[in-house]
């Protein structure tokens, strides 16, 4: 191989790059969020600096099935995202997520900063009830339930479109050869082409359990505001260096 054959390789191995060229286009992706208030200290040693948290010391754990994801192919994530401020901006920080399928986890790392490890989370609906879980190392670590489908939001999808457009922001950590850090950045992207087929309210409930290396717990559950169901087709574009750590 040349270098412009090299170049024109979308991924690692060469051999059979894990992931393609984006944009990424995602069909159907269904969420599934449990909003909850947490430790104020546990928030803020989450999150980085420069990020504030917002208010109130909220957190979103979620559950996100994708049956069609260009590239992906079929996989379900869950983690901790927490609502923060940069410079005044309202912004979404990805603080852990744990899914099952390796070209994600591989793309996402790489590209945007996303904090993936391998596990195994399962969101389904049980009866009447839209149930998620987390295991890691063959012990649950997660447990989420929320009433299906009780209260729709059919009528303003307005609210879930600006949802899902809000500014997100994850923490790129890569070492160099030298085991010293060659990229650390705060990556900030926003979804684009999004198309919401249905949304949803109710109540809900989330159980968290220690685990050493899936720390989910370590935001404990104060208090459940409410659950968050719906399902949209999105774009998840190439993204921003947002703050350099090492400029």
């Amino acid at each position: 191989m040349n270098r412009d054959e090299i170049l024109k390789k979308p991924s690692m191995p060469i051999a059979g790059p894990s992931y393609p060229k984006g944009p990424y286009r995602f069909v159907n992706r269904e969420y599934m969020i449990i909003v909850y208030e947490s430790d104020p200290e546990a928030v803020r040693h989450a999150v980085p600096e420069p990020l504030e948290p917002e208010e109130g010391n909220l957190v979103f754990y979620e559950w996100i099935k994708m049956p069609d994801s260009s590239g992906f192919g079929d996989y379900t994530e869950s983690g901790i995202v927490i609502p923060c401020r940069y410079q005044g901006e309202p912004i979404n920080f990805t603080a852990q997520m744990y899914l099952d399928d390796d070209p994600p986890i591989a793309a996402g790392r790489e590209i945007w900063g996303f904090p993936k490890k391998w596990a195994h989370p399962k969101m389904e609906v049980v009866e009447d009830t839209l149930t998620g879980t987390l295991d890691y190392a063959g012990q649950r670590v997660a447990t989420g339930t929320m009433a299906y489908k009780h209260e729709s939001l059919a009528r303003t999808p307005e609210k879930t479109i600006q949802a899902l457009g809000k500014t997100q922001c994850n923490l790129k950590l890569i070492p160099g050869p030298d085991g010293e850090p060659a990229i650390c950045q705060l990556i900030a992207y926003n979804l684009t082409e999004v198309s919401v087929k249905g949304s949803w309210t109710g109540d809900a409930r989330l159980h968290l359990i220690p685990h050493v290396n899936a720390p989910v717990a370590d935001l404990p559950v104060r208090k459940v505001v409410g659950g968050r169901h719906f399902v949209a087709d999105l774009t998840l574009p190439y993204g921003r260096v947002l703050y350099d750590y090492l400029a």
